[in-house]
């Protein structure tokens, strides 16, 4: 018969605990984005940094939950959100691309949560879609696309405020952001891969309760 003192607190678990870090560092982003853009970019990026390692330390540890999963999608797509909210404010006449992009991330990794939850799989990560699949399973192409992306709007936020030593009157800091742009584009993409699986997903669950309704 197990006791109290034998059942694990999820909520202290070592991933779970540096979740908790990284939200703390994306909340002072969030706060000193407005004025203060080295210190919010230092935190807003310590925060996306940490991320690799709460699944690192989950597989060390053996200690990977459900919770855990949803603390860290949670934080990857709230923290974006608010930087996609302050570059609606810094480039008004590009609001509709910012919002549309949020519209689009929060949609399809909720759809995709959603559809694992209701096939019974252990991870989000574990996908028959050969580009989820791979998207997933290739940790270098992974990091790659993750951090393009951020890398990408990361440094349209920083533009809004220094754009660098020009040479031939294109400033650094946009070659960067020109350079990243074709990741971020790719990432949407993947996102409305992940929409539309997911979306199909969730019909064929759909179909598959209305027959057994049915017999």
């Amino acid at each position: 018969m197990s006791t109290t003192a034998e059942t694990p607190n999820i909520f202290l678990f070592v991933p779970n605990l540096i979740g908790y870090g990284r939200i703390v560092l994306a909340f002072v982003a969030i706060l000193l984005m407005p004025s203060f853009p080295v210190a919010a970019s230092v935190s807003y990026f310590l925060s996306a940094f940490l991320d690799a390692f709460d699944g690192y330390a989950a597989r060390l540890y053996n200690q990977g939950t459900r919770f855990g999963a949803m603390l860290d999608q949670l934080t990857d797509r709230l923290t974006f959100l608010a930087l996609l909210m302050m570059l609606g404010q810094l480039y008004p006449r590009c609001l509709f691309i910012f919002q549309l992009t949020a519209i689009i991330d929060i949609a399809s990794h909720w759809l995709h949560l959603h559809a694992t939850d209701l096939t019974g799989k252990n991870t989000h990560k574990d996908s028959d879609n050969p580009i989820l699949h791979y998207y997933y399973t290739s940790r270098p192409f992974l990091f790659f696309m993750c951090f393009g992306n951020e890398a990408f709007f990361s440094l349209l936020y920083i533009h809004a405020f220094y754009t660098g030593p020009a040479f031939l009157g294109v400033s650094f800091v946009s070659f960067l952001a020109f350079l990243t742009f074709p990741v971020a584009f790719v990432k949407q993409l993947i996102s409305l891969v992940h929409l539309v699986v997911a979306s199909q997903t969730i019909a064929e669950f759909d179909v598959a309760q209305r027959q057994l309704k049915s017999q």
